[in-house]
């Protein structure tokens, strides 16, 4: 078997027997992203599944308009359709590399939900692997962080694949080499202003004390594997400590402080992130302080979320605050994890009940919800004028579903 299939017959495997309705593969036009929409290309063909790949232009360099025009030719010659989308929302302010990665994957959602794409590739390698292992370890990551980036996830209703976490940069440069086929060199990799870069520059010379790109990357699998443990423990008290109650999450408080320091932490942060449709846990000691105060009697905030306790249970809910601006057409999700349905009418949009519309929600004591879940609950509105509100008593031949299903709800949360 030749280099070439080889590493095209691991690219296959690594995608573990999944064959999308419509594959999207992202591609800068970097060495990595380059072998991957090759390698992609000839997986989709060999399948007859369609394929389509796209670049994001974030707006900050010159250069990355010709870099996505060289991406498109390459595209051309493959027969695979290419699209490049262009963010603007830089300000100037904050981490760039963290918002610039939060916009290129809301992008490519986006995108690939209008071409009905179902998977998109992503072309991280062990290399990549191995680097935010040591970036995780400075920040004092645990067992999650230091498990690495996982192969394959959900998120936003996508499901991302990285079937390349097993190869070597130099090896797909190689590959693209042998195949008479080019990539760009992009200038910010050698940028020291980047976190990643300067990380990328020391484990070049961490070798000579044991510390290499693959052994750094078997600490990431075995990482995994602990994290595994940790989270059928939490699911396991889950099932016999949580209830989910139209939105909101309650956990046994006796079981829950029975349970492992660690169990108990993984479990409230994992639902105040789905509670919360966050991508990111809050941090360790303001969890610990809010969990806490909750569990005393205090009703806390934390992470877009309410805290709160009757002595026998403890509620996660969404904040009221949290979902004051959010407005969303009325076939479009609301706060990522409502939908409802109704008559189909005009000039009407989703958000929050809020204080307003609970004025109007008389027999709101009788649904058996706090009123804060209830502030924060879906609405639907005409103008300033209360359609309906299916989770307060006024229904209005309205109803509100979660996605996912509720039945469901607590396998989502820990495996968030």
């Amino acid at each position: 078997m030749t280099a070439s299939a080889r590493l095209e017959n691991a690219f296959a495997t690594a995608l573990g027997g999944r064959v999308p309705a419509h594959l999207g593969v992202a591609v800068s036009g970097g060495g990595d992203s380059m072998a991957l929409l090759h390698l992609a290309a000839a997986w989709a063909r060999a399948r007859g599944v369609p394929v389509s790949a796209v670049t994001v232009d974030h707006g900050l360099r010159s250069e990355a308009v010709a870099e996505a025009g060289f991406v498109a030719d390459a595209c051309a010659t493959l027969q695979v359709p290419h699209d490049t989308l262009r963010w603007t929302g830089w300000d100037g302010r904050g981490n760039l590399q963290a918002a610039a990665r939060a916009a290129r994957y809301r992008l490519m959602v986006d995108w690939a939900h209008g071409l009905g794409i179902d998977a998109i590739v992503l072309g991280h390698t062990k290399d990549d692997q191995a680097e935010t292992f040591l970036m995780r370890l400075a920040r004092g990551s645990g067992p999650d962080g230091l498990s690495g980036m996982a192969a394959s996830h959900r998120q936003n209703g996508m499901l991302w694949l990285r079937p390349l976490l097993g190869v070597r940069r130099e090896t797909l440069r190689d590959y693209l080499s042998r195949g008479g086929q080019g990539w760009i060199e992009d200038p910010s990799n050698r940028d020291m202003r980047f976190e990643r870069v300067r990380v990328r520059q020391a484990l070049a010379g961490l070798g000579d004390v044991g510390l290499t790109v693959d052994g750094l990357a078997d600490r990431c699998a075995r990482m995994a594997m602990v994290r595994e443990a940790l989270d059928h423990l939490a699911r396991e008290t889950a099932e016999s400590a949580g209830i989910h109650d139209r939105g909101d999450l309650l956990f046994e408080s006796a079981r829950l402080l029975a349970a492992p320091r660690e169990t108990r932490l993984r479990l409230l942060a994992a639902a105040l992130c789905w509670v919360a449709s966050a991508d990111y846990r809050p941090r360790l000691a303001a969890l610990e302080s809010a969990a806490a105060a909750a569990f005393a009697g205090e009703r806390r905030s934390l992470h877009g979320c309410l805290l709160s306790s009757d002595g026998a249970r403890l509620r996660i809910s969404r904040e009221p605050n949290a979902v004051r601006g959010v407005v969303a057409a009325p076939d479009r999700p609301w706060d990522t994890r409502w939908r409802l349905f109704g008559p189909q009418i005009n000039d009407v949009h989703l958000r929050a009940l809020g204080e307003t519309g609970l004025a109007h929600c008389t027999g709101w004591r009788e649904t058996g919800l706090p009123r804060a879940s209830l502030l924060a609950s879906p609405a639907v509105w005409r103008g300033t004028d209360l359609v309906a509100a299916p989770l307060a008593g006024r229904p209005g031949g309205w109803r509100a579903e979660l996605a996912p299903p509720a039945d469901d709800v607590l396998q989502v949360v820990i495996s968030h």
